[in-house]
């Protein structure tokens, strides 16, 4: 029997690094073994991934000898950061200089790479139709993963680009969920007008990058956009209703009033809102759907995910 190769799950604990460690464990006869890397094996989340089968160890991506030890002997290694719990693009762009210089370090044989667009190639800092943020940034947790992308592309290690879509999980998790306004009438509020959003479910993620690792070489050097749907808020809104059994109405906001919304963060999502908007047919143009279909055949549609998680969603 052939020693399976290991892959290296940044992130383990987390939605994107948690899906791939369990479509990993999930496929008995795959080739693969997942080593769950996590700030602490003592977590609830490691612990539980540990009595999945998972090898658990711990790293900091603040550290890279950490990362060189926790990807050694590995085969492959998935990288993803972590914005929205320090608010930082320059962290955000050390974390993945220390991913790429550890993965080279190691000598890793294939790395992805969760990314997204950097939109000042669309939107340069002195075009004003929407507001720069942290005086170097359009969508500062967009811009800092695109700009790192450089770090994989130059470090000499086999690598693909991963670029993801809107977590339809935000649903349940970030707050974007349906609210009741003044009226007592619930409603999702988003900045997109008429335009279509690409969104897929989180743990989709971590399926597409394992069917990613499994073409072997198909996808090395390549960027992927992957993506479950790509619906308008009014569609949303209307699944929302059929899933809920309530009406749900579609809040359509200028992208200014939604980044006067006040919750940490909200200028960041209403610039991201808008470059979604007001570039759709780019964005959902290279998030493929078939495409992503075919790295992960149990690809879930908003209303399938919906099926399986009305539970969670609050009604506020």
């Amino acid at each position: 029997m052939n020693e399976k190769k290991v892959i290296a799950v940044i992130g383990a604990t987390g939605a994107q690094g948690g899906g791939l460690v369990r479509a990993i464990l999930n496929d008995k006869n795959g080739e693969f073994q997942a080593r769950a890397i996590t700030r602490n094996a003592g977590s609830d989340k490691a612990k539980a991934l540990a009595n999945m089968g998972a090898e658990v160890v711990e790293a900091n991506v603040d550290d890279k000898e950490s990362l060189v030890k926790a990807f050694d002997g590995a085969y492959g290694a998935f990288c993803v950061t972590f914005f929205w719990e320090h608010f930082s693009p320059e962290k955000e762009k050390a974390h993945a200089k220390n991913m790429a210089e550890a993965a080279k370090e190691a000598d890793i044989k294939h790395i992805i790479w969760s990314t997204l667009e950097d939109t000042r190639k669309w939107v340069p800092l002195d075009d004003d139709r929407m507001p720069t943020l942290m005086e170097q940034y359009k969508v500062p947790h967009f811009d800092a993963k695109g700009e790192s992308n450089v770090f994989f592309e130059n470090s000499g290690v086999p690598y693909t680009l991963l670029q993801t879509s809107f977590y339809w999980d935000n649903f349940i998790y970030f707050g974007m969920g349906p609210q009741k306004g003044p009226d007592g009438k619930l409603s999702i509020t988003l900045p997109m007008g008429e335009k279509k959003l690409p969104g897929i479910a989180a743990a989709d993620i971590g399926k597409s990058v394992y069917g990613i690792f499994a073409a072997g070489k198909k996808y090395q050097g390549e960027t992927i956009s992957i993506a479950g749907e790509h619906l308008t808020g009014q569609q949303m809104a209307n699944s929302f209703s059929k899933a809920l059994g309530v009406d749900v109405a579609f809040n359509d906001v200028p992208p200014s009033v939604y980044r006067s919304f006040g919750f940490p963060g909200a200028e960041d999502l209403g610039n991201m809102f808008q470059f979604n908007r007001d570039f759709e047919e780019y964005f959902s143009g290279v998030r493929n759907i078939k495409q992503t279909k075919s790295l992960n055949p149990e690809l879930l549609s908003f209303d399938d995910w919906l099926d399986a998680n009305k539970e969670k969603i609050e009604l506020k």
